[in-house]
């Protein structure tokens, strides 16, 4: 087996935190609470939990998130945070169960998991639901994207985990969803810009504002790199609207406008072990030949509008609908593309979707005791024009050459929902819910030659998503909780592109991945004012949706039979006196594969699951005083991770260590505070994602060595 051993310092033994630690703390926390604990207080940008707390991914509007059979969490965004805030990843730090990896790379966005679903994705977001301002960031098919998120206009981001996930539809192992502030009278405006290492700047800035009718936030920023790695310079705008009108009588009308443009970003492709071992910052010889390169440019739309009828009733509607254009330069020889069949190595595709929400909810009782209900229906429709040229002409490399492929692919997906939370016994509540999802993939092929048949096709999926949870409540401030659920993911477009086996057409053999989960958990509110949270969980997969092969950027997907995914994860934040927090947060998860597909035969029983650490762990221990100055340590530790099917390779683990001071100074027009930061101090090399099954050996994507930041930002009192 192969193992890439950059890190000397090894990721800590997690392994000492089995479940039955777990289990301890849910067993002897109801006789730790002879004190009543201080009321629970978020500190800047950390995930956490409040009572008062209603996160919206639950879909339950007067129940707090620490009443409810979930793994949720929390991430303040308004606070002051000593980050470049160029990419998601860096407000995701710290959530247990999930892994956000900045890739040095921004032609393939950021990779996101959760408990080990979506991990497989080798560009964009698989198996897991996404949102902005409510609008889905998911496709119908289920592909994501987190390029579009504007850090620089949000108020915080909610990240739902475990089985109620599966009342969000296809591809929900996870729920993460952004939110923008709401404008009101008075509000500051923020200037913000960064510069730090590899030519990387950033500038934002946030007009917030409004009256007593309408509120405004527009938020503009731009990121700039050379990049850490060669051949990876980028550039990101991204602007955001939101309109917020009261139209009195209980009625409110949202409107979104978001627009993301990143032109021509360099992509330094993977590395070999070999390579990574040579010189980490290197690209590949391809990516200069061919030039490979990614655009994307994207614009969308939508409308939230809420009525509340009574004090019992609201009726929620929201549409959206947006545009999304990709063009890619893969490094493709031109010898394989003599093959007839062969779609060429330029990507040219263009998405055009379209949807709709509509939901009731009634709070009142039943048998005297707190009831709430939900029930809705939802439509989404995807049009993808995608066509592939030649990456050549004649002797010149890396451009757009002859058409190879061209078809018309549309989903249509319509759901129906409904959930229940009811507090049947002073102690007790019950949460069930179900959800009813139907999807069509429709292709029309126009490339049809002598060689190359028409390759048009159908597929329907559907699938009803039950789920269910009982919380019990010994003491205010203590929750133990179990739920179950059944979830599911159907193929995506890009995944049901290219077939297993080399022949024409889409793969439109590929089944859903179907899943049952479990959860066991508690939650509690220390004596000192801190929030622990433990849960254990478990998903069982059928039909399993695995890369078959990844080559030159083009990969193939297979059903690999069923798999497991089972952990623990563990989360603290506590205060420490008037002036120290600290934030702990550590995830041990075994995946693997259960049993091999009948008609694959390549992945044995046993067999870990390629991208997924067993065990990860992230601390913050923060500082301030009151005053002017604040500093904090941050700690994260990673372990080996996998990198195919076959398990003959893996990433090592390893530990980083970051640091950030800022300093405040009072001005006539609001607060200036400047910043600095310094990621990987000691300089340690080290894998920080991976390509699965890359057919070249090119698994490795190195992450980024010691790192500095400087920043200043300026909150524009206009009062």
């Amino acid at each position: 087996m192969t193992s890439l051993s950059p890190a000397p310092a090894a990721a800590p033994a997690l392994s000492t935190l089995p479940f039955a630690i777990a289990l301890a703390l849910v067993s002897c926390s109801a006789a730790a609470l002879a004190a009543s604990p201080a009321e629970v207080q978020a500190p800047a940008a950390s995930p956490t939990t409040l009572d008062a707390v209603v996160v919206e991914a639950t879909r339950l509007r007067t129940v707090p998130a620490f009443d409810t059979p979930a793994s949720t969490a929390t991430i303040d965004l308004e606070g002051e945070r000593s980050t470049a805030e160029g990419d998601v990843s860096e407000a995701l730090r710290g959530v247990p169960g999930l892994l956000a990896r900045d890739r040095q790379n921004l032609a393939q966005d950021t990779q996101l998991s959760i408990r080990g679903f979506g991990a497989r994705a080798t560009f964009g977001v698989r198996g897991l639901r996404l949102y902005a301002d409510g609008i889905p960031a998911s496709m119908p098919d289920g592909q994501g994207q987190l390029s579009h998120f504007s850090l620089a206009g949000a108020e915080r981001i909610e990240v739902l985990r475990g089985p109620f996930s599966a009342l969000h539809g296809n591809s929900s192992g996870g729920v993460v969803s952004i939110h923008s502030a709401d404008g009101q009278a008075g509000d500051p405006w923020r200037l913000r810009a960064t510069v730090g290492s590899d030519g990387t700047w950033t500038g934002a800035a946030r007009l917030l504002g409004g009256n007593d009718v309408v509120g405004y936030n527009l938020s503009l920023s731009r990121l700039d790199t050379d990049g850490w790695r060669d051949h990876s310079a980028a550039r990101r705008d991204v602007a955001n609207l939101k309109l917020g009108f009261d139209l009195g009588e209980r009625r409110r009308l949202d409107l979104v406008l978001n627009h993301v443009d990143i032109p021509e970003a360099r992509d330094p492709l993977g590395l070999t072990a070999q390579q990574m071992r040579e010189d980490p910052r290197q690209a590949v010889a391809n990516a200069y030949v061919y030039d490979t390169r990614k655009s994307v440019r994207q614009s969308q739309a939508g409308a939230v509008f809420e009525q509340g009828f009574g004090q019992a009733q609201a009726l929620r509607l929201s549409a959206w609908g947006g545009d999304r254009e990709v063009t890619q330069v893969l490094p493709i020889p031109p010898a394989p593309q003599r093959n007839p069949l062969h779609s060429g190595g330029v990507i040219d595709l263009d998405n055009r979707y379209a949807g709709y929400d509509a939901r009731w909810s009634w709070s009142g009782a039943l048998a005297g005791r707190p009831l709430e209900l939900a029930a809705g229906l939802s439509g989404e429709r995807q049009r993808q024009h995608r066509r592939g040229f030649e990456n050549f002409v004649g002797e010149s490399l890396g451009v757009r050459g002859t058409l190879r492929r061209e078809e018309r692919n549309e989903v249509e997906s319509d759901d129906l929902y409904a959930q229940a939370w009811w507090r049947f016994a002073p102690h007790w509540s019950l949460l069930l819910g179900a959800r009813r999802s139907e999807a069509a993939f429709t292709s029309r092929d126009h490339y049809v030659t002598a060689g190359n048949p028409d390759d048009s096709g159908r597929v329907d999926y559907a699938e009803t998503s039950p789920v269910a949870g009982i919380t019990f409540a010994p003491s205010e401030h203590l929750r133990i909780y179990a739920s179950a659920g059944r979830g599911f993911e159907t193929p995506t477009f890009n995944e049901l592109s290219y077939r297993a086996d080399g022949g024409a057409g889409l793969a439109f053999g590929l089944r859903p991945a179907v899943s049952d989960n479990l959860e066991l958990g508690m939650k509690w509110r220390t004596p000192a004012g801190g929030l622990l949270e433990a849960a254990l969980f478990r998903a069982d997969t059928d039909d399993e949706i695995a890369v078959a092969s990844n080559v030159a950027g083009r990969s193939s997907y297979r059903n690999a039979g069923s798999a497991r995914r089972q952990g623990v994860e563990l989360s603290w934040w506590q205060p420490l006196g008037e002036a120290w927090d600290l934030q702990l947060a550590a995830t041990q998860l075994e995946a693997e594969f259960r049993s091999g597909a009948a008609d694959t035969g390549a992945i044995a029983a046993g067999r870990r699951i390629p991208g997924v650490p067993e065990r990860h762990a992230f601390a913050r221990l923060q500082w301030n005083d009151g005053g002017a100055w604040s500093a904090a340590l941050e700690a994260e530790a990673m372990g080996e991770v996998m990198v195919n099917d076959a398990g003959t390779g893996s990433a090592a683990g390893y530990g980083l260590l970051h640091v950030e001071a800022s300093r405040r100074w009072a001005t006539a027009s609001g607060p200036l505070r400047v910043f600095a930061r310094i990621d990987n101090v000691l300089d340690r090399d080290h894998v920080g994602s991976v390509i699965v099954n890359e057919g070249n050996g090119r698994f490795y994507e190195p992450g980024a060595g010691r790192s500095w930041l400087l920043g200043l930002e300026w909150r524009f009192d206009r009062r």
